[in-house]
This record gives structure tokens, sequence and C-alpha cells, in this order.
């Protein structure tokens, strides 16, 4: 299995080396992009293991769990490596037309391919510190792509992003160091048994904050949030599109690792924390955006509101409410990456982000508009586009367990989120171009690099929501898994529990 397991990571590093030893050459493009599909078959392939031999793990360089470095994957993991996968292709191909010269030639395409290897490690190590050396690989990558053009905007937004991720490495590093005084271990297997044996369960609450925190920075939950829309608007729109898909799913994929597989041991306090922090989530954001006029600011605030609807899931842990989260996950990541990619063709066509200084892009490029109205309706929860179902399942798990005011909250962002994007859809499709300028698909470098994975993704988003009882079941298992994680424990540990 090891193969299996480190092909995802293999992949995009040597990509990466290829790609920065060919930045002058235009070929350096065409590495990152045929890296970035033999990545998806390789994840292809440990999803099909995982699919028929359930919870896989390798102990790399044969050292034994829990004392060496141990690579896992789940469902969870492996869906999330999927993801990411399909996320990178389509965003690879994307750059080869939104891209300019100078930012190969400063190294794009192996940040990029740096940057996908460091979300996939996430997703795959088995220990709590190999997950913060593949945060720390993602927080050097993001931040090459964010500041690569050196201009005051990007700049700017770098050391934002940077200083609040500095702060979450400190509270991340200092509640390893706490646990490990605690249990002697960092193997996310073996802390599942030994937090049982913590006699101070008050301290090991205390820990678990410390990593809410460290964790709800990645995952720009409120109040921590800041960092997002400071950042995601001011580099190239391929850059926005990864990072919008990926980085915050990977705190948030963190929490759920860890509020499901260790620190379940006082759900009734660090939940209900959880809980309050994804109603205000979800509040915080989806106002934030109501009050933005730039297409990449609604769409980085939204981010956050959206967010908050997978923390909830969390939160109320119940079976029905991790399948909502696992789903919207998967679904989010295809529709939000997407709506990025929109935004760099509705830029390159009218001149600008700004919805009320551009318009005219359905009369002049419908297709467009098409292929906005999918991710958008999806977003805002449109049956029968996949975020229905996301936000269906979400929305059912409250009302199961009588939360009233909270299933309010969710139906009420969701149709906040419905006045966004006709803020959006009204301003920069429908209505003239205030210049009179006309935002034609000529005016595209590279037409078909960037419509192809925006159509694609669009159509994926179709498909699962057309199609979404096996993905519904593909959620369901996965959700056992982590709420009952012995075949976890048991594919790591093996004979060592």
């Amino acid at each position: 299995m090891s193969w299996f397991l480190s092909l995802p990571l293999i992949i995009p590093f040597l990509t990466a080396i290829a790609a920065y030893l060919l930045r002058h050459s235009a070929s350096g493009k065409w590495v990152s992009v045929a890296g970035s599909a033999l990545g998806l078959v390789a994840s292809i392939a440990l999803m099909a293991i995982v699919l028929d031999k359930g919870v896989v793990a390798a102990q790399m360089g044969q050292w034994a769990a829990p004392f060496g470095i141990t690579l896992v994957a789940d469902l969870l993991s492996a869906v999330m490596v999927l993801i990411t996968a399909i996320t990178g292709f389509a965003v690879a191909i994307y750059a080869m037309g939104d891209v300019t010269e100078a930012q190969e030639r400063l190294g794009y395409h192996g940040l990029f391919q740096v940057l996908l290897a460091g979300v996939t490690g996430a997703f795959l190590t088995g220990d709590l510190f190999n997950l913060y050396v593949w945060f720390e690989v993602m927080l050097i990558a993001s931040f090459g792509l964010l500041v690569l053009m050196g201009g005051k905007e990007q700049l700017d937004g770098g050391v934002k992003y940077v200083a609040l991720n500095l702060i979450s490495t400190i509270f991340f590093l200092t509640g390893i160091g706490l646990l490990y005084g605690l249990t002697g271990t960092l193997n996310f297997a073996d802390l599942a048994l030994k937090v049982e044996e913590i006699e101070n369960q008050g301290l090991l609450t205390v820990v678990a904050m410390m990593f809410m925190v460290a964790f709800g920075v990645k995952a720009a939950v409120f109040p921590l949030f800041f960092w997002l829309p400071a950042a995601y608007h001011t580099p190239s729109f391929s850059v926005s599109a990864i990072f919008a898909g990926l980085l915050t799913k990977v705190g948030v994929y963190a929490l759920i690792r860890c509020f499901t597989l260790v620190f379940d041991h006082d759900i009734a306090f660090t939940h209900t924390i959880l809980l309050w922090v994804a109603c205000l989530t979800m509040v915080v954001g989806v106002l934030g955006a109501a009050a933005q006029s730039d297409f990449r600011k609604i769409l980085s605030f939204h981010i956050i509101s959206q967010i908050g609807y997978m923390i909830l899931g969390l939160a109320l842990m119940t079976p029905l409410a991790i399948v909502g989260a696992v789903f919207y996950l998967v679904h989010h990541i295809i529709v939000k990456a997407n709506l990025f990619l929109i935004a760099g063709v509705a830029k390159r066509l009218t001149g600008g982000t700004e919805v009320y200084q551009i318009g005219g892009l359905y009369k002049y490029a419908p297709f467009l508009g098409v292929l906005f109205l999918v991710p958008a309706f999806s977003l805002a929860g449109f049956p029968p586009l996949s975020g229905f179902w996301a936000k269906y399942i979400i929305v059912k798990a409250t009302l199961d367990i009588e939360m009233w005011f909270v299933a309010f909250i969710a139906l009420a962002v969701g149709l906040m989120t419905i006045y966004s994007m006709t803020k959006i859809w009204a301003e920069a499709f429908w209505k003239n171009h205030p210049d009179g300028i006309e935002p034609r698909m000529e005016k595209l470098s590279n037409k078909w690099a960037q419509l192809l994975p925006i159509a694609g993704l669009a159509v994926l988003t179709v498909f699962i929501g057309m199609n979404p009882e096996p993905f519904v079941q593909f959620a369901e298992r996965s959700a056992a898994q982590l709420l009952d994680p012995s075949d976890y424990i048991t594919a790591v540990l093996g004979d060592a529990q």
C-alpha cells in the first residue's frame, strides 16, 4: 500500500522540480498539466483501493506505528485527495490562459505543485506533527503564490495572511507539545486510545481548545477569518481558485479528524462552542458578502459563510450531520473553485471585478453566463444541484434534534447567498457595460484552456446534484468510519494496539 499512498505526494513534488527547471520554457506549463493529470490518476487508484479494502495505512521506512511516519487513507482522506487532484488538474489547465510569462519565470508552476503536495499530505498524514509539517509546506507555497508579482496589494494581503497563520502555528505547536506531554504519542490512532487513559480530562479539554483555535484560523471561522477576505482577491485568478477550493478545507478536515478521533471526550463543551462558531461564521460571512461589490471579495466572504455549514455538521455530531459535513466539503471545493475561475474570465472580458463597473457578459458571452449560473445556484442551494442536497442534509440534521433556531439560521444564510449571487448576475451579466465595452470571448488569449475547466467543474456539479444517492451513500460510509474509528485504529496500529 505504501506506493499507492505515497504516489499522490511524490508526483506533485517531482512535477514541481521539473516545472521549476523549465520555468523559462513554454513547456513548463505543459509539465504542470501532465503532472496534475498523473496525480489525478494516482488519486483515483487510491480511492478504488479504499473503496475495496477499507482503511489502508503504510509505515514509511518500515518504522512501525506509532513511532514512524504513517500515511493512512480512510474514505474521507481518499475523497479529499481525489477532489484535490480534480481541482488541481482543472486549475493547471486554466492557468495556461491566465498565468503570465513573468509569473511562470518566477516559478508559478513549481509553487503550485508544491501547494498541491502540501494539501494532499495534510489529508494523508497519520500523525499530528506531520500534519503541522504539511501545513507549513502549504503556508510557504501559498505565500509564494500570493506575492509572486510583488505588487503592493499582493504584499499587503500576503503579510496579513502569513501573520495570522503564524499565530495559528504557535497555537498548533503549543498544543502538540502539551498533548505529547500528556500521552507520549502524536499518532492519530494511538492518540485515540491514549486520551482515554488521561486522568486530568479538564487539561485535555484545554489542549483541545488550542487545537480548535489553530485549525479555526486555517478554516477561517469566526472570529479568526480576517486574513481570508484581505488576501484572496489579490493574486492571479488561478491562485485565488486553488486557495478558495482547498486551503480552508484543510482546516475543516483537521477539525473533523481531531474532534471525532481524538477530542471526543467532552462533546457537551467542545461541540457547543463549535456550534456557536458555526452559526456566527455563517451569519458574519454572508453579511460580509452582501456588503461587498467586488466579484472576488463577494466570493471570499461566501467561503467563510459556507465553512460555517461544514463546522455545523461537526458540531451537531450526529450521523446525519457528519454525512452533511462530508458531502458539503466535496461539493463546496468544486463550486467555489469554479466561481473564482469564472471571475477571472469575467475580468478579462470586462476589464474589472467591481460588479457595478462592469456588465454585458450575458449579451456577448451567454455560454459564460450559463456556466456562472450552475455553481452560483449550487452555492445558494437551488435544487437539483449539489448545493441543495448538501444544505438539505445539514438542515434536516438540525431539525431531527429540534434545533429550530439553528435551522432557521442555516436557511436564512441560504437566502442571503441568493441575494449576493443575484447581485453579481444582475450587474456583471445582465446589464450593459457602463463604458460600452463589448465583452466578447475573442478577448481571451487561450479561450478553451479557460473555458474547458469551468465547463468540466460545472458538469461535475450538475452530475452530483442529479445523482446524489451514491454520493450520499459514500458520505454515510465515511461518517460511519469517523464516528466509529476502530477500523482506522486497527489499520494503523495492527497488533500494536
